[in-house]
């Protein structure tokens, strides 16, 4: 489902180079439940970021169902977001002025589609069958992550990037998204890769990267 060879990333900082990432290779399978760990600068968002298509890296690859990211332009990596990834962020990035269900839908829009009762549905599932016509102010932290995890299962997409998800809420709620996850990562068949420092969302995962200094540095089975 998704793979990377060779991946460095790095910037001009000054009168250098910063090099965040160096030369990070591994392989994702289909329906795989992965965490990618490690301290703040160590270069993981970076390298969601590279693996989703939504950055260039400075050299290496990444295939995204069996799709080589470096020979497409922005438009053709934005069309096969849209086909086929799902992203989850901590600041939830929803739209303030559209509701629950209309947040949901805004995926399947942009793909020309329009299925309100899908979106309800998945409203449903994760427990806000009854706030659909909330707007994101009215809903707490919790419930506008559960808008997002909706949202981002919206289009059935064969990958979802979350990163950080449960960063911005408390040791209950987040608890409360982390079974979701793993709920529809297992019931869609979904392949999960997350950016995490909270042990318990990584412990849940069925494998673990560990980055420092932007070098892969562990893959380990949880």
């Amino acid at each position: 489902m998704l793979r990377c060879e060779n991946l460095t990333q790095a910037y001009r900082s000054g009168a250098g180079t910063l090099t965040v990432l160096q030369d990070i290779s591994f392989g994702v399978s289909p329906g795989e439940f992965l965490a990618i760990v490690g301290p703040s600068g160590s270069g993981k968002t970076t390298l969601l970021g590279l693996l989703a298509g939504l950055d260039r890296p400075a050299s290496g690859e990444v295939w995204l169902d069996g799709n080589p990211l470096s020979t497409m332009n922005e438009d053709e990596r934005a069309a096969l977001r849209g086909a086929r990834v799902g992203f989850v962020f901590q600041s939830y990035q929803l739209i303030p002025t559209l509701t629950a269900l209309e947040n949901v839908q805004v995926p399947l829009e942009l793909r020309g589609e329009s299925d309100p009762a899908r979106a309800h549905a998945l409203l449903e599932r994760v427990g806000l069958g009854d706030r659909t016509g909330h707007y994101p102010a009215q809903l707490s932290g919790g419930e506008q992550q559960r808008v997002a995890l909706a949202r981002a299962f919206s289009t059935q997409p064969k990958v979802l990037f979350a990163d950080e998800p449960t960063g911005n809420l408390d040791q209950r709620t987040g608890a409360g998204i982390i079974e979701l996850m793993t709920d529809l990562n297992r019931e869609a068949g979904t392949t999960l890769v997350l950016v995490t420092h909270d042990p318990e969302l990584a412990g849940r995962a069925r494998r673990i990267l560990r980055l420092a200094d932007g070098r892969l540095v562990s893959d380990t089975a949880a």
